[in-house]
């Protein structure tokens, strides 16, 4: 769908220069944009390359706005803007009302008029799906569950008994919202598994990656609060809480009871153990590891950076003998203080 300079500046609520009827059909890289492309610049570092830009309209903080060959779309926050602009241009694609002839809806599930339901999906008994909702080929939505409007589940999709999800959130192919909690309780060899009987309940406006899964509260409910944006292979255990608006990267692994305050960014391949409590505004950069509670705002860091393998077996070595060797130094030191008191 094309779009005119002026219409997306309306749209955006954003100043333009330039022709407002040049029409624009796509987003696009700086460098290989055309003449109906939108690019953008959000750095600095990339305001060189607009010289040889192609793009019928870039995205450009208001100061940039004269290094711009065609039209500038002006913005605070180029970045953002483009995000918007690009749902503009790119919507996801509209599914047409209505049931598959291979879908199976259970006759005391409850569905609004216009939801959309793929092939070989699954609708269980009691199952409450809201207006405009799509539930995709393939996709299982357990008895109880509750999809608010505008949800859109993908294919392949698991979304357990009684589990709740708001409106317009929107659950990427294969994962699994509501699986069972890891609950054993250890009988001498033998593992004895615990019913996990509370639910997943998902606030609005929630993006769930692909193959992500978010177990369900052992006995009070796993919590996930408006805003939040989870990438894709993210495991998160039972009766967990995160905060609104926090974003989380790919493979992020949250142990049982963590609580994760609000507006938190949580890097790829991190980690949290179990029971501990992060506040709000806590940046932990990839690969880190939480072992104990962050009680103050701000950003935090854990892990070895790569080095040359021989360097690192060597610090690997020494590393195994900081132990003795702060034994040692206290050692020294006490005889140090000793001295000086006796002087």
């Amino acid at each position: 769908m094309a779009w005119t300079v002026r219409a997306l500046a309306d749209e955006l609520h954003l100043r333009y220069e330039g022709d407002g009827e040049r029409r624009i059909a796509r987003v696009a890289p700086l460098e290989r944009a055309g003449p109906d492309g939108l690019a953008f610049v959000s750095r600095n570092s990339y305001l060189d390359r607009l010289a040889s830009c192609e793009a019928g309209a870039v995205i450009v903080a208001p100061e940039h706005a004269e290094r711009v060959r065609g039209c500038a779309l002006l913005a605070d926050n180029p970045y953002a803007a483009y995000a918007r602009a690009a749902q503009l241009l790119h919507p996801l694609p509209g599914m047409a009302p209505g049931v598959d002839p291979d879908a199976s809806v259970d006759r005391r599930a409850r569905l609004a008029g216009d939801v959309h339901v793929g092939a070989r999906a699954v609708v269980d008994a009691d199952a409450e799906i809201g207006a405009g909702c799509v539930i995709a080929a393939g996709a299982c939505v357990g008895a109880g569950a509750r999809l608010g409007a505008g949800t859109r589940i993908g294919p392949g999709v698991v979304i357990g008994a009684d589990c709740a999800l708001g409106s317009r959130c929107l659950v990427q192919a294969g994962a699994v919202v509501g699986s069972d909690g890891f609950g054993y309780a250890q009988d001498g060899e033998s593992w004895i598994r615990i019913p996990q009987i509370g639910r997943v309940v998902i606030g609005d406006d929630v993006d769930i990656g692909a193959n992500t899964t978010i177990d369900r509260g052992a006995l009070d409910d796993t919590v996930i609060g408006d805003g939040v944006i989870l990438d894709n292979q993210i495991q998160i255990a039972h009766n967990v809480r995160v905060g609104e608006h926090t974003a989380m990267a790919g493979c992020v692994g949250i142990a049982g009871s963590a609580v994760i305050g609000r507006r938190c960014t949580i890097g790829g391949a991190a980690a949290i153990l179990g029971h501990l409590e992060v506040v709000d505004d806590v940046h932990i950069t990839a690969m880190s590891l939480v072992m104990s509670s962050i009680t103050e705002p701000g950003t935090y860091s854990s892990g070895a950076p790569l080095e040359p393998n021989a360097r690192w077996r060597r610090n690997a070595a020494r590393f195994r003998q900081l132990d003795a060797l702060a034994r040692r130094v206290g050692d020294l030191e006490r005889r140090d203080t000793g001295k000086h008191r006796g002087s």
